[in-house]
C-alpha cells in the first residue's frame, strides 16, 4: 500500500476519534472532524486505485513490448 495512503488512514481514524470526543463533550466543531475524515478517506482510496492501475499500465507496458 502506497505511504501516502497509509498516512491518509492514519489522518482519517484520527479525525474519527476527534470527532467523538468533541461530539461527547458537547462541541459542534466535530463536524469539521468529520469533513475531515471524509476528505482523508477519499484521498487513501485515490493513491490506492493510483498504484492498482499504474501496475496493470505497467504490467500492459512490459506484456506489449515482451
Amino acid at each position: 500500500m502506497p505511504r501516502l495512503a497509509l498516512y491518509a488512514i492514519a489522518v482519517c481514524v484520527l479525525s474519527v476519534v476527534a470527532a467523538v470526543v468533541s461530539f461527547v463533550s458537547g462541541s459542534w466543531v466535530g463536524i469539521v472532524w468529520v469533513l475531515l475524515a471524509g476528505v482523508s478517506s477519499n484521498m487513501a482510496w485515490y493513491y490506492v486505485r493510483k498504484q492498482k492501475n499504474d501496475r496493470a499500465a505497467e504490467e500492459r507496458r512490459q506484456t506489449a513490448a515482451g
